[in-house]
């Protein structure tokens, strides 16, 4: 491409939006100051990362007034533990919101794990109710799953998603199945490409919108993509102590528009998460 042609490209950033979103959030826990809202985190794996997600939760929360209190189970737990202490949690009254870290260990059953989250307070939205609301098209009586609405926010700043074609690739089950449910919900046609799907370039040619969630660096080339794509970067990837996405670094100058890696769908996806929790308040508050 040429210099001319690599200006075009727009920089679809999530920071200002999480701005925006935190804004809200923090009107909103308001009127639950005197609760003091506890947010409860529950990891059970030795994923060195995670401990680093939930540091990085911790110091957000407290910006707001929340407490985010860490249950850490360990690597070894038993399923039945795991569900016990979650089903505690759920029946907890000065206990507001949960979040299952995942990935839990590999002997752990994630989608029984999440099944123990009451919908209500479920607050990345991953829970068996909130994921059914979605894709019966009830979005409005969920909490929608943080990562799966950052793309969608940031795909909605890139173009209509009313009658857009949108590619999504990657079906897993915190990003990419919600997110296929919402699309359809707004009116996108959605083409699914998992590892099976053979010819990327050939899946992805004819969309107007690509979103990549796998956690792969560089699976999508500027070979695989066209000028008119807008592209939406969910993947995180360390490489050389350096965090990229799912996009190789060309295809910055040959899109349309783009989510940076990092800069992008992350900062709102930690807002939304935060956001959630206020749902989460206002779904417990006693109605009046």
């Amino acid at each position: 491409m040429t210099s001319a042609q690599q200006l075009q490209t727009r920089l679809l950033q999530g920071a200002p939006l999480a701005a925006d979103v935190t804004r809200g959030t923090k009107a909103r826990l308001a009127p639950f100051a005197h609760l003091c809202p506890v947010l409860a985190v529950v990891m059970a794996s030795n994923d060195s990362a995670t401990r680093v997600y939930v540091d990085r939760k911790a110091a957000r929360a407290r910006k707001l007034g929340i407490e985010l209190r860490v249950v850490d189970l360990g690597q070894n737990v038993d399923q039945a533990h795991l569900e016990a202490h979650l089903l505690a949690l759920s029946r907890a009254p000065d206990v507001h919101g949960i979040v299952l870290e995942l990935p839990l260990a590999c002997h752990l059953d994630a989608d029984r794990a999440l099944a123990c989250i009451t919908p209500s307070k479920d607050v990345e939205g991953l829970s068996p109710a909130n994921l059914a609301l979605i894709a019966a098209g009830r979005e409005r009586e969920a909490i929608l799953p943080p990562t799966p609405t950052s793309c969608v926010t940031l795909l909605s700043h890139g173009l209509d998603l009313d009658g857009a074609h949108v590619a999504v690739i990657g079906p897993g089950r915190t990003v990419g199945r919600p997110l296929v449910w919402m699309l359809n919900n707004r009116g996108a046609t959605v083409t699914v490409v998992n590892h099976r799907t053979k010819h990327l370039g050939n899946a992805v040619e004819r969309c107007d919108a690509v979103v990549v969630a796998v956690g792969q660096a560089c699976l999508l080339e500027a070979r695989h993509l066209k000028a008119h794509h807008v592209v939406v970067d969910a993947g995180i990837n360390v490489v050389a102590n350096v965090v990229v996405g799912d996009c190789a670094s060309d295809v910055a100058d040959a899109v349309r528009a783009i989510t940076p890696v990092p800069g992008g769908v992350g900062p709102l996806t930690s807002a939304l998460m935060l956001a959630n929790f206020a749902r989460a308040l206002e779904l417990q508050a006693p109605s009046t």
